[in-house]
């Protein structure tokens, strides 16, 4: 499964920003352990006591800053910052196309593989837990339910899912998804049986 991914970032390029392209610029990691036959993702989830997506699960990975040299730099800078994994442990595969949230926010996704067995350091200003999930799992696509949003930018729709107590929604599930759809050709489309909720937002 990992050699596909590998495969699938090594012959495709994606239209990403820039750093200073646009503004309000951020970049995460989806870190895949190095599992070649059933890989997992590392997952956070965010401290109750933050002013935003408090609570939330989500990627390692924060807002760029003035000093950072580009995006892929401000991921794995943030990946070290709150789960201790140093930029030296990751093996970059690539970056995916940058989303923009509702909230105008310009988030690239970068891949990367981790060795399986690391110690984390959870930053306990920024997060609560860190998590492993297998890729497997997503792509078996038991959801919970299936989002959809009233929004004019941003994802329209996500699948949300619950494992081992986490819920896993929106924009960190829309983006997960989305890549496996195409690097795996998974079955993982907006029409399923699970139960669907409307969001709505100003």
């Amino acid at each position: 499964m990992l050699d596909k991914l590998r495969e699938y970032l090594n012959n495709n390029t994606f239209e990403q920003t820039e750093v200073g392209q646009t503004p309000n610029q951020a970049a995460v990691l989806i870190a895949l352990t190095d599992n070649c036959e059933n890989p997992s993702v590392v997952l956070t989830k965010r401290a109750d006591t933050l002013s935003s997506h408090s609570g939330e699960v989500s990627f390692p990975g924060g807002k760029w800053e003035e000093q950072d040299p580009s995006l892929e730099f401000t991921a794995l800078r943030e990946t070290h910052e709150e789960i201790g994994v140093a930029p030296e442990q990751v093996e970059v595969l690539g970056g995916l196309q940058t989303y923009q949230t509702f909230r105008g926010l310009h988030v690239s996704p970068y891949v990367g593989v981790i060795p399986e067995g690391l110690i984390y350091k959870p930053n306990p200003a920024e997060l609560d837990e860190i998590f492993h999930v297998p890729v497997s799992f997503f792509l078996d696509d038991k959801r919970l339910r299936t989002d959809t949003f009233d929004r004019k930018i941003g994802h329209r729709w996500s699948p949300a899912y619950g494992y081992d107590g986490f819920e896993i929604w929106g924009f960190t599930a829309r983006v997960l998804t989305n890549f496996l759809w195409k690097a795996l050709e998974a079955d993982i489309e907006e029409d399923h049986p699970a139960p669907v909720k409307h969001w709505r937002t100003d």
